[in-house]
């Protein structure tokens, strides 16, 4: 059965973000005083040419321009450029610093709001943010009405997404840690932008999709994955700080979005099923989508654009339409039971866009601007002098441990010093051994170990329990969410169970392989218990010099010289001892000469 052309398949509006508005700042005269003075003027003559390139940058920043790509161009060479100046010059309200520099951003959402900062992160956040704003209106300047429009809006979107995304996991923290700052460039906002991003860049290919005439099987994944970005983006616009942030009108549009491509996805998906004869599940997904579409009209109307409304209106006509005429054929030909939209399982998506890395793209590593701050030969010959103090030291090292372990060998070759001992009928213990021996025999010696067993095996079953009964508390917190998202359609706007109780599942699952590991640990523990038990029973004796061994006097005939070779065996024994205390001693003279 051909497919009518639905709302979500033709050209339909989307968001562009507006950049940040800044105030004018000068620069160039902070930082050729700080290079004047912890320099020279000579070297700031040198670097005369850099501050006039970086003068120029945030002059061009401040003023508004005709060329997106221009524009874009501007934002990454200036970002390249404050990496460069933020290694080289320290920018903060420290007296030692450059403390004359004030950067001040208004928020791109509520204008009157500003945040003033003597911090370079804000700067560098608010160009992240730019860049990802003037790509989104890249994005929404492309005409989309043919293929290669609709492959460069893609491309610009998930651009606009991946420097959000670079946003928020590299500059956003460090933006928000001074006094002031605003909420456009929190790591909720930025992650909320990359989604949103994504969701329009997942509709140009739904687009494109549709044009091409693919499956409604591959649409419908296709229509449901932009609808799931839709509602991450919701998700995050509905929870703080963005909920008190925000327009109404933005949290219309997303929702809107959202219901619109989950019920696109119910409307293709059952085109597949009416090819395949599966009446009832046809009935129970046309009918999730049009309750899905009504909810939305009733509560998020109000501040919509009249094109997505129109949209909304028209795919209701198609879905209702197909749900009458399947409500027939199933009276009057199937006779199928209509199954509940709470027993349907999920409906697949496919995901045909991610986030543009943009670590190469703001890469200052090969920047030369200011380099000669710190000079290309120092930088080389002081890495090529770590690498031999490094060898060096590694060397000495090895030798020494390889002297120790030597060492170690020869003495268990010839039962020192143990059968000096044995000799001696020495019943002392050393210090250190006897008071590990009596700690022992105060726990209880082997039977306090099996006790101790006993408890481990104990705790070990308590902690599944409580692991398992916190697996259900999470499952049946998400069969309540399922149930009522089922009730209440679009009304319940709670996000979804999964993305509130991510973190905790993610802790539950590193609990769970915790436990596992520690009862792989403790089996281990208990298999060595058993293994030596014998050995271990001597730990009982009392005195447990009694449990020591002796040897009969003489062995051999020495020709009576036994007691001056054992005494010249004893003093090496001492010597040796002394040796390895120096060759600790010598590792951290080694370690201590490296770190200076």
């Amino acid at each position: 059965m051909a497919a009518p052309s639905s709302a979500a398949s033709t050209a339909n509006i989307m968001l562009a973000i507006y950049e940040k508005k800044t105030v004018s700042l000068d620069l160039y005269r902070p930082l050729r005083n700080y290079i004047v003075y912890n320099y020279s003027e000579r070297e700031a003559q040198i670097l005369e040419d850099d501050l006039e390139t970086l003068k120029q940058y945030r002059s061009d920043l401040e003023k508004p321009t005709d060329s997106l790509p221009s524009r874009r161009d501007l934002l990454q060479n200036y970002y390249r450029a404050l990496c460069c100046v933020e290694s080289r010059f320290p920018i903060s309200p420290d007296k030692d610093h450059i403390n004359t520099v004030t950067f001040s951003w208004h928020d791109a959402f509520k204008n009157k709001l500003k945040a003033s900062q003597q911090n370079i992160h804000l700067e560098k956040a608010a160009v992240l943010f730019n860049l990802g704003a003037v790509y989104s209106q890249m994005g929404l300047g492309v005409e989309r009405s043919t293929v290669e429009g609709r492959r460069q809006a893609v491309q610009n979107f998930v651009a606009a997404a991946g420097a959000f995304a670079f946003l928020r996991d590299n500059v956003a923290v460090k933006a928000s840690m001074g006094s002031s700052t605003t909420v456009d460039v929190s790591v909720e906002c930025a992650g909320m932008l990359e989604r949103l991003m994504l969701a329009q860049a997942q509709e140009c290919v739904f687009e494109t999709t549709i044009a091409k005439g693919s499956t409604p099987g591959v649409c419908a994944k296709i229509s449901r994955q932009a609808g799931l970005y839709y509602e991450e983006a919701l998700a995050a616009l509905n929870v703080a700080p963005l909920n008190q942030h925000f327009d109404k009108t933005w949290l219309s549009h997303v929702q809107l979005k959202a219901t619109l491509f989950y019920a696109e996805a119910c409307y293709r998906y059952s085109l597949e099923l009416h090819e395949k004869e599966e009446i009832a599940e046809e009935i129970a997904r046309l009918k999730s989508g049009v309750s899905a579409l009504s909810e939305a009209k009733k509560s998020s109307s109000k501040g919509a654009a009249q094109q997505l409304l129109d949209a909304i209106n028209k795919l209701e006509a198609i879905v209702n339409c197909n749900l009458e005429r399947a409500v027939k054929e199933n009276d009057r030909v199937y006779l199928m039971r209509v199954p509940l939209a709470s027993s349907l399982q999920p409906l697949p998506a496919f995901s045909m866009v991610k986030s543009m890395p943009m670590n190469e793209v703001l890469d200052a590593s090969r920047e030369k601007m200011f380099a000669s701050l710190v000079p290309d030969s120092s930088a080389k010959a002081l890495s090529r002098y770590t690498e031999m103090v490094d060898d060096i030291i590694r060397t000495q090292a090895e030798k020494l441990q390889q002297g120790s372990e030597l060492a170690r060998v020869r003495l268990k070759e010839m039962d020192l010093p143990e059968s000096i001992l044995a000799l001696e009928g020495n019943f002392t213990l050393p210090t250190a051994l006897k008071e590990d021996v009596e700690a022992v025999q105060i726990s209880g010696g082997p039977a306090g170990l099996e006790a101790e067993l006993q408890q481990l095996k104990d705790l070990r079953r308590v902690n599944r329990e409580l692991l398992v009964q916190t697996e259900e508390l999470l499952q049946k917190e998400a069969n309540e969410d399922m149930q009522f998202r089922t009730q209440f359609g679009t009304r319940w706007t709670r996000p979804q169970s999964s993305t509130l109780t991510k973190n905790l599942q993610d802790r539950l699952n590193r609990f769970a392989a915790n436990l596992k590991q520690a009862a792989e640990s403790d089996a281990r523990i208990e298999r060595s218990v058993r293994d030596h038990s014998a050995l271990m029973s001597i730990l009982d004796r009392r005195p447990i010099e009694s449990a020591l061994p002796s040897l009969a006097r003489p062995i051999m005939s020495l020709d009576a010289n036994e007691d001056a070779i054992v005494g010249a065996l004893k003093l090496s024994l001492r010597h040796l001892e002394t040796l390895g205390a120096q060759r600790a001693g010598l590792e951290d003279m080694l370690k201590e000469m490296k770190r200076k």
